[in-house]
């Protein structure tokens, strides 16, 4: 018998050294075992929930999973394990709960939950539910997908402008290809190049140049209204913009509008060489029509054939290249 007491004893003392949250159940739903673990980050003492029927302690869990998880272990000798995506804290349980309360606004720790029948020789069975704090790991999880996201972000982000940069857009122009292909839909790109920007940058320094590319990269892409337009810093100060779904008459209206954006931004350029004393665009326009069997590299290339005949035509003009 002593060495059952010592061994009773053990084992009470394990679990309550134990770094997670132990509740023994019986039969009858009642709580048989309630750890120092729990007391610690529920604000309730043993003596206050002991042979209290579970239910009673956490109502708002009757009829949720755990409640289900109960009756499988205690009737059918089941295991079960929460899904800590679906169940994230079901339990009012929180990393610094005291004696005297929860301290207002501070959120319940998330949970990793087992449920666990225990069968005792010559005993009704019971129910062991363990609750791991998995708050650090979540936190942890969350944090690697926030910086995976903002990796992608600068991925495929033009670190100047902010806009989409050329890897973005090798990647959207085939992938538009290839839906422009399969449902029969046109298809028109647009290439966008700053007048005179080397001078510009020789006049007034890179430092302004950098200004004038991020002003302009924001005025044009505001004008892009739908989620499937795409305007990407193609290199240096030229751009691109994807126009899925638009006919070459609504690209050209596009293109004659952006020209009209950025000569209306009025930022002084002194060297233009020509009357006009500010920034001005030069835009070549390219349109796969439907079902017209076409590599990306002749759409871009006509888009830049219609962009060069702009530019010798006097720049500050929109041009079209037929395919």
């Amino acid at each position: 018998m002593p060495d059952a007491l010592h061994r009773l004893a053990l084992l009470e003392s394990i679990i309550g050294a134990i770094n997670l949250g132990a509740i023994v159940l019986d039969e009858q739903h009642r709580i048989v075992l309630w750890n120092s673990w729990m007391a610690r980050h529920s604000a309730l003492p043993p003596e206050a929930v002991l042979g209290q029927d579970f239910f009673s302690v956490y109502p708002e869990l009757r009829h949720k999973r755990i409640d289900s998880a109960i009756t499988q272990a205690l009737r059918d000798n089941f295991q079960s394990l929460l899904s800590q995506t679906l169940h994230k804290a079901p339990f009012a349980l929180y990393t610094h709960a005291a004696a005297a309360g929860i301290a207002e606004g501070q959120e319940r720790m998330q949970q990793a939950i087992a449920v666990t029948p225990i069968n005792l020789p010559a005993s009704p069975r019971h129910c062991l539910i363990q609750i791991n704090d998995v708050t650090i790991a979540v936190g942890r999880e969350k944090l690697l997908r926030e910086q995976t996201m903002v990796l992608r972000s600068q991925t495929f982000s033009d670190g100047l402008t902010g806009i989409a940069n050329r890897r973005h857009f090798d990647v959207a122009i085939e992938k538009e290809m290839r839906r422009a292909m399969r449902t029969g839909s046109p298809l028109s790109l647009l290439m966008i190049d700053i007048d005179h920007f080397k001078d510009y940058n020789d006049h007034y320094g890179h430092q302004q140049g950098d200004g004038c590319l991020i002003r302009v990269a924001a005025e044009l892409a505001a004008m892009l209204q739908r989620p499937t337009d795409l305007l990407a810093r193609y290199g240096g100060e030229e751009f691109a913009a994807i126009l899925p779904d638009t006919e070459a008459t609504q690209a050209l209206r596009m293109a004659e509008a952006i020209r009209q954006r950025a000569a209306d931004l009025c930022i002084p350029h002194a060297k233009t060489g020509n009357a006009l004393k500010h920034i001005t665009v030069s835009i070549g326009i390219a349109t796969q029509q439907p079902h017209q069997a076409l590599e990306t590299p002749d759409l871009i290339g006509a888009a830049d054939r219609a962009l060069y005949l702009a530019k010798r035509a006097g720049r500050n003009r929109v041009m079209v290249q037929p395919l």
